[in-house]
């Protein structure tokens, strides 16, 4: 499997590569991940996620703590753009070259579709490479022995159709398994049975981050939003990634306080995920991950296409103004038809959400 990019690009591609395990169990599954990206995939650390089988032991790698892939190949794609003739990237591209040709791999599923991933996938020398007919990048499919024909609406459902073609299987998407860390997990429970909710408090994560500012709803929304979530009996919590602590900071100030920001690894941010009774966020991989989870979502939609990239698979609701045209321009400001968005439309959608998870308890 290759699937490099953004953390959202990877859970896309996770229900596909389940189903594909839970059809072929006895299958040997790699995957090819920017580094960044492992505890997505692993909680052990890259040493030992790379070969089949634990350290001094004869176990396979597969366990709560790896889940799905019996192998991981790392592939820091993003600095090896930085500086692509260096000596440090030659040695690094030829170590991974090397590393999937020993793997005898027999096919290689492109879920990428960019010229770069399509590259990787075929270093491992395999009979089949395997991608979409129409790729992200035109260029990609030259790289394929194998062009699919997808027919499905959302990116989730396209990767099924690609893992299905490796051996004609009619796969649906099935839950991602995600590893379970348990140092992450125990920060998370220390987390929450800290004060000033403590243990049993329902906890909403917002999470105000996106790729470029067009996708950005304001801070100040968000603010009014926790004020909300508090009346209601949340603690609430952001989610502040590389980056983005002074949004989180903004939000907190706006809030007075009630919003609380934290800064995960990713490891804990699947910790806490996993406990969270909503999330809302805009098109960014905390929504998606939160979706892997089966927890119930709010996504603030501008510029980007949910019936492509939105959420799937959990409780959700999506909002999104008619006014907004699927554009992928890196704009620094927030698209036009995502300011028509109001906190009263996301606090009744998180009313809609949090009433469908009290009559399920």
């Amino acid at each position: 499997m290759v699937r490099l990019g953004a953390m959202g690009d990877i859970l896309h591609a996770l229900p596909a590569v389940t189903a594909l395990r839970l059809a072929h169990p006895e299958w040997q599954i790699g995957w090819v991940v920017e580094p960044r990206w492992q505890a997505l995939l692993t909680s052990w650390g890259e040493e030992t996620s790379t070969g089949n089988q634990r350290p001094g032991t004869s176990e396979p790698a597969r366990s709560p703590e790896q889940p799905l892939v019996d192998r991981l190949h790392f592939a820091p794609a993003k600095q090896w753009g930085k500086r692509p003739l260096s000596l440090r990237t030659l040695r690094q591209i030829g170590a991974l070259r090397r590393g999937l040709r020993a793997c005898g791999y027999d096919a290689v599923i492109d879920f990428q579709g960019a010229v770069r991933s399509a590259a990787i996938g075929r270093m491992a020398g395999a009979g089949r490479a395997i991608g979409e007919s129409k790729p992200r990048e035109w260029a990609a499919r030259w790289l394929f022995s194998e062009r699919i024909e997808t027919g499905g609406a959302h990116v989730i459902e396209q990767d099924v159709e690609l893992a299905g073609a490796v051996a004609g299987d009619q796969l649906e998407p099935k839950a991602p398994l995600l590893p379970v860390d348990p140092l992450a997990e125990a920060w998370c429970d220390t987390l929450l049975a800290s004060p000033p909710a403590g243990a049993g408090c329902r906890v909403a994560l917002l999470t105000p981050g996106a790729g470029w500012g067009a996708k950005r709803w304001p801070i100040e929304r968000y603010a009014a939003v926790a004020r909300g979530l508090a009346e209601r009996g949340l603690r609430v919590l952001i989610n502040a990634g590389p980056g983005e602590e002074p949004l989180a900071a903004g939000i907190q100030s706006a809030s007075g306080g009630i919003a609380v920001p934290v800064r995960p690894s990713l490891s804990q941010l699947i910790a806490l995920t996993r406990r969270i009774a909503l999330c809302i966020a805009g098109d960014t991989g905390p929504l998606h991950l939160a979706c892997a989870l089966g927890r119930p979502v709010v996504g603030i939609y501008g510029p980007t296409d949910p019936s492509r990239n939105g959420p799937y698979g959990a409780r959700a609701v999506v909002l999104r103004s008619p006014l907004s045209r699927r554009d992928h321009s890196r704009r620094a400001e927030p698209e036009s038809g995502l300011l028509t968005i109001g906190p009263e439309d996301v606090i009744q959608a998180a009313d809609t959400l949090l009433m469908e998870e009290n009559s399920r308890r």
